[in-house]
């Protein structure tokens, strides 16, 4: 697999599942073309630099796919086929520091057989790399190919993607990453943005939307000084500290001026981990009417919920109009995103 300038691969990104159509946007602002769609799952071609690849925002990995026409596992042990695959390795690894590797986890049905056993010790013995029976820096899965055959689908980077490397505080249920990246883009971000992130938490959307782009003013309240506290950490070790201010506030009593924000995220209670329905009935009409006395009309809103019946019932006697709900799945949890627009 001799890397050229024109040389095109085919890619697969995992995403959250319901926000596949956001990653297809951010494919092609990146030159990629999406290829085929699957719940969770973005398959792409990209013949541009590779490097690039590592600074998607709204997948949870990446991962280099090659295929191979053998009937079993045991033809990818050929000549051919065992150094094509040493060939997708180097030029993974090419793509990070050279000390980035040092272990190598295979992931593939009947991952102890013979013949996998081979395959892995074929790849440790080329690569240097450590088997681990749990996890590797790198991670590759063999599988059948839908369309027949076998393939190989190798992570580009040592840790997936959704891992930032600015999160050193973490809380409970805090929302990953990529979805929060999603929300950000839910919410058309503009330069000249005040954008809000009502109950902000450990600062996940906060960092994304300046990771986004720049905007005009960037708030984050929270009723929790130890949220303050861990949301500070991941905003200094992202390096937005003098971009981004954080209040002590309860969202529905801001200290804020009427009409004074265009863009707001909120990562709202289930009621599961914080909170509890009969909390929310009261909560979250108290919300909706607070982030609507600080919005400029036609202020952006996108916030996630697993209260649905309760916000469906909510909104039509608000003063947000309902853009689009989106159905997503976190952690076997099927919240929506409900992307608001003030009338």
């Amino acid at each position: 697999m001799k890397r050229t300038e024109k040389s095109t691969f085919i890619f697969e990104a995992e995403v959250t599942q319901g926000l596949e159509f956001i990653t297809e946007a951010e494919l092609r602002k990146f030159g990629a073309e999406a290829i085929v769609r699957y719940p969770g799952e973005v398959e792409f071609r990209f013949s541009g630099d590779l490097r690039r690849l590592l600074h998607l925002k709204t997948v949870q990995s990446v991962s280099l796919v090659q295929h191979f026409n053998v009937p079993r596992p045991r033809g990818l042990l050929d000549n051919t086929n065992i150094r094509l695959i040493f060939q997708q390795i180097r030029l993974i690894r090419e793509l990070s520091p050279s000390d980035a590797y040092h272990t190598l986890y295979v992931a593939a049905a009947g991952s102890d057989s013979a013949i996998m056993n081979r395959i892995k010790s074929a790849i440790a013995e080329n690569t240097g790399l450590v088997s681990d029976r749990e996890k590797g820096d790198l991670w590759m899965r063999i599988r059948p190919n839908r369309g027949g055959g076998w393939e190989t689908v190798t992570r580009l980077s040592p840790r997936p993607l959704v891992t930032r490397s600015w999160r050193v505080c973490n809380l409970e249920g805090a929302l990953n990453a990529a979805t929060a990246h999603a929300m950000v883009m839910l919410t058309n971000p503009r330069f000249d943005d005040v954008f809000i992130n009502l109950g902000c938490g450990s600062a996940t959307l906060l960092i994304e939307r300046l990771a986004h782009n720049t905007c005009r003013g960037a708030l984050g309240v929270d009723f929790a000084k130890s949220h303050l506290r861990c949301a500070q950490e991941n905003i200094e070790a992202a390096g937005y500290t003098d971009r981004i201010r954080l209040q002590l506030a309860d969202m529905t009593q801001l200290p804020l001026p009427s009409a004074s924000a265009t863009a707001l995220c909120a990562d709202l209670p289930f009621g599961q981990l914080t909170g509890t329905h009969l909390v929310n009935q009261k909560l979250y009409p108290a919300v909706l009417d607070e982030a609507a006395r600080i919005s400029v009309p036609g202020a952006r809103f996108a916030l996630i919920t697993h209260e649905i019946r309760l916000m469906d019932a909510l909104l039509p006697h608000s003063a947000w109009a309902l853009d689009q709900t989106i159905r997503v799945n976190l952690r076997g949890l099927h919240p929506r995103i409900y992307v608001l627009r003030r009338r």
